[in-house]
């Protein structure tokens, strides 16, 4: 009975005997039958008529790595977006906000997609819930000034617009919608009575 852990100490110790480590601490493998070239060598070297592969070094520990609920919706849901396929995209990131209701990267992407499908009530309500939890910021200010462009109220487009340049003069995306909104405001307008 005594011998188990004996046995276990002297299998320990013989693995360790050849592991030895470079100049920046990591370890290299090596026995006297494949000896260590060069004290650089930072990844490990297959033993000769070995049946393990050489060790793996990682940088995080499996055990540390979290799952999220949201995580895997949400990545549908900005593939989907990305696509422009907005009403999946819209399910996906109602998903995401149903389990993990203080996201609010999933609460923007949900009003960009209501707002993208016609559902500006809907979106309304999400912008407020992101502004609830993050407060207005720069994304969601130019994001909200872009849904009042879609709906065609565009002196609230320019009010969110320039409070987000305000913010961030050079952000280019506020720029761009910036620049949307300049030209949209100038519809040409036609004499009815002209004739085309």
């Amino acid at each position: 009975m005594r011998k188990g852990p004996f046995v276990c100490l002297c299998i320990f110790g013989v693995a360790l005997a050849g592991c030895e480590t470079d100049n920046n601490g990591m370890p290299t493998w090596a026995t006297s039958a494949t000896p260590v070239e060069s004290a650089a060598n930072e990844t490990p070297v297959a033993l000769a008529g070995s049946e393990t592969p050489p060790a793996t070094f990682t940088v995080q520990d499996p055990a540390d790595v979290k799952y999220y609920p949201s995580d895997e919706p949400l990545k549908l849901a900005l593939e989907h977006f990305n696509r422009g396929h907005f009403g999946t995209a819209a399910k996906y990131f109602e998903d995401a906000v149903a389990k993990a209701p203080e996201d609010a990267s999933a609460w923007v992407g949900l009003a960009a997609s209501y707002d993208r499908i016609g559902r500006f009530d809907l979106a309304d309500r999400a912008y407020k819930q992101a502004i609830k939890l993050e407060g207005e910021t720069t994304a969601i200010l130019n994001n909200e000034g872009y849904s009042y462009m879609l709906r065609g109220h565009l002196a609230q487009a320019r009010r969110k617009l320039l409070k987000a340049y305000e913010r961030e003069p050079r952000n280019p995306t506020v720029l761009n919608n910036l620049k949307l909104l300049n030209s949209s405001a100038r519809i040409i307008r036609r004499d009815p009575n002209e004739n085309l």
